[in-house]
C-alpha cells in the first residue's frame, strides 16, 4: 500500500494525545469540561483536540467536527466483562523472574484504542478511541516493569476475526495471557492449539495460574521455542491454521510481520492471520 496517498493527519493528531502525560488528571478534566453543558463524549473530544493545538472553534472547526466524532467514541465496559475468558479467569497478583501477572486499569474517561484502523473514502486513517464512564480493570502481565502483554477491549476485538477463522490444529506464536489459546480451544471446531512462547517466566506463570482454570486445557500444549527458530523449518505437525502475535504494537509488528511471511511455504495447508494487520498494513 502506498501510504503517500493516505492522510494521517487525524492520527498522528491522537498519537500525540496518548502519548502526552494526562492520565492523573483525566477525570477531573472532563468533569470540568461537563460542567459546560456537554456530554462526556464531546468533553473528552474537546479535551483530546484542544490539548495538542487543534482550533476546534477556529481554523480547525470543520476537521474537527467531522473527523473527532468519527475516532472518539463512548463504549460499555460490561460487553467485555461479558466476555468468557474474563467470567472464567482470575488470580491475585504473582511474580516469577522478571515477569509479572497483575492487574491494570483503564481510569474513568480513560481513552484507549479500542480496535484497528480505518480509513474514510478520501483517506483519511481514523483510528478507533473509545473510554468508559467507570474505572475498567484488566488483566496484564509485565515485563522488567514494563506492561507487555494485556487482555483488553482492543486484544478482544482485534481477535474476534482470527479466532471465528480458527479450526482444527491451530497454532500460535506468543502466549500473552492466554486469551487466543483459550478461545480457540472453547470452539467444537478446533482440536488442539499449539502455543510457542519463548519466555519462560511467563510460561510458568500461565501453566501455575491461568492454565488450570482452562475447561479446554486438554486442548493445549505450550513449546517453549524462539517462534523465528520454530517456523524457520517445516513442522512435525501439518496445521489448519496459524495466528502470528509476536509484537506490541504497530511500530515493532510492521518489521516483524514482513521476517514472518517467508515462513508461510513451511506450511502446507495451514491458513495464516495476523494480529493488528489491517492496522499495520498502513505501515508497510
Amino acid at each position: 500500500m502506498n501510504t503517500q496517498e493516505k492522510d494521517f493527519t487525524l492520527l498522528n493528531l491522537i498519537a500525540r494525545f496518548l502519548n502526552s502525560n494526562f492520565e492523573t488528571t483525566i477525570s477531573k478534566t472532563i468533569e470540568e469540561i461537563m460542567e459546560t453543558g456537554v456530554s462526556d463524549e464531546e468533553a473528552l473530544r474537546f479535551f483530546m483536540a484542544e490539548s495538542v493545538d487543534v482550533d476546534t472553534y477556529g481554523k480547525d472547526r470543520n476537521f474537527f467536527n467531522k473527523y473527532y466524532p468519527l475516532a472518539i467514541k463512548k463504549s460499555s465496559p460490561e460487553k467485555y466483562q461479558e466476555d468468557e475468558y474474563y467470567k472464567t479467569i482470575s488470580f491475585k497478583n504473582q511474580k516469577h523472574g522478571d515477569s509479572e501477572l497483575c492487574y491494570e486499569k483503564y481510569r474513568k474517561y480513560e481513552p484507549f484504542v479500542e480496535d484497528d484502523l480505518t480509513e474514510d473514502f478520501t483517506g483519511v486513517i481514523i483510528p478507533k478511541i473509545s473510554f468508559f464512564d467507570r474505572e475498567f480493570t484488566y488483566p496484564a502481565v509485565k515485563e522488567n516493569g514494563r506492561i507487555w502483554m494485556t487482555v483488553t477491549p482492543n486484544e478482544i476485538n482485534t481477535m474476534k476475526e482470527p479466532i471465528q477463522k480458527a479450526s482444527g490444529k491451530v497454532l500460535t506464536l506468543g502466549l500473552g495471557l492466554g486469551y487466543f489459546a483459550f478461545s480457540c480451544g472453547m470452539k467444537d471446531n478446533v482440536k488442539s492449539v499449539t502455543v510457542v512462547e519463548k519466555n519462560q517466566d511467563v510460561i510458568d506463570l500461565f501453566n501455575n495460574f491461568i492454565l488450570p482454570q482452562f475447561p479446554c486445557k486438554d486442548k493445549i500444549e505450550i513449546i517453549k521455542a524462539d517462534a523465528f527458530d520454530f517456523m524457520s523449518s517445516p513442522p512435525k505437525t501439518d496445521f489448519d491454521f496459524v495466528f502470528c502475535d509476536l509484537w506490541h504494537d504497530v511500530s515493532d509488528g510492521a518489521p516483524m510481520l514482513k521476517k514472518l511471511k517467508p515462513y508461510e511455504k513451511n506450511f502446507k495447508r495451514a491458513t495464516f492471520s495476523y494480529w493488528i494487520e489491517n492496522s499495520i498494513k498502513y505501515y508497510l
